[in-house]
């Protein structure tokens, strides 16, 4: 396991899933800049690991990655404990790894192949690592430390596209696993939140680009620019300082006004 220049245990320890590259490289920058030591999960390793490590000791955090497939419930466990013997205890999860389709299409051809992995991937994996640790936070009755949960879903929590169906009925269902754990945390004074991003520019984005381009220009959103990776981790920064106490299960739009209803 790879890790960044050590440095004191002193700082709270976040957990990115997914944060090798794109979102979950801004996440972990913003989150090591605002005073947090950050771990990053992913399924790959490669140069791109390296990267983001170095960005995290760029900005004075500590830094580990561990390999691991959210998806794989049963491995949580020795996720979890990974970061813990790298790091320290998480106090903050950003569920954040995801993935797109493997072709957009007709609604009527989406295969159940694709289905269940968008599901698998995309929802059931971060229920059940929220799940677990939850289970982590509660058992330590006496460790007073903040504890905050930020999921990444997107517009398309909302908002329909045809062509990619499966991927927003997975998405769709981050909102209500936000406000159910809300709900269930909220009496241990731990934060739940939602963070939907609109059109940002990543690698998962970049397959339909021209067009992205051209809705851009036209005016899908208010603020005519490309989302970046930076604006959705200053907005987990934000909610994992702490700064909004008498908060929890709420959905922060990051999508420069893409989602406001318009006539």
């Amino acid at each position: 396991m790879p890790t960044s220049q050590p440095q004191p245990a002193t700082r709270p320890v976040a957990l990115v899933t997914g944060g090798r590259r794109g979102i979950g490289r801004g996440v972990a920058w913003a989150l090591a800049a605002a005073g947090h030591d950050v771990a990053i999960n992913d399924i790959v390793e490669d140069e791109a690991v390296g990267e983001t490590l170095g960005g995290i000791a760029g900005h004075g955090g500590r830094g580990a990655f561990v390999q691991a497939d959210v998806a794989d419930v049963a491995g949580h466990g020795a996720l979890l404990d990974a970061v813990e013997a790298a790091l320290g205890p998480v106090s903050v999860l950003v569920n954040n790894a995801g993935v797109s389709v493997a072709r957009r299409g007709d609604l009527l051809e989406v295969t159940p192949e694709s289905f269940d992995r968008l599901v698998t991937i995309n929802l059931r994996g971060p229920f059940f690592l929220t799940q677990a640790v939850a289970r982590r936070w509660l058992a330590a009755a006496d460790d007073r430390r903040r504890r905050i949960v930020v999921t990444i879903s997107s517009v398309n929590a909302e908002m329909a596209s045809p062509n990619r169906g499966e991927y927003c009925i997975a998405k769709s269902g981050l909102p209500m696993m936000t406000k159910l754990f809300a709900l269930r945390l909220a009496e241990a004074g731990i934060g739940v939140f939602e963070i939907r991003p609109g059109i940002i520019r990543t690698d998962m984005t970049a397959v339909a680009k021209d067009r992205y381009d051209t809705l851009i220009a036209e005016g899908i959103s208010p603020i005519r620019r490309w989302g970046e990776a930076d604006d959705i981790g200053l907005a987990v920064a934000a909610l994992a300082s702490g700064a909004f106490p008498f908060t929890t299960g709420e959905v922060v739009h990051v999508d420069g006004g893409l989602g406001i209803a318009r006539l």
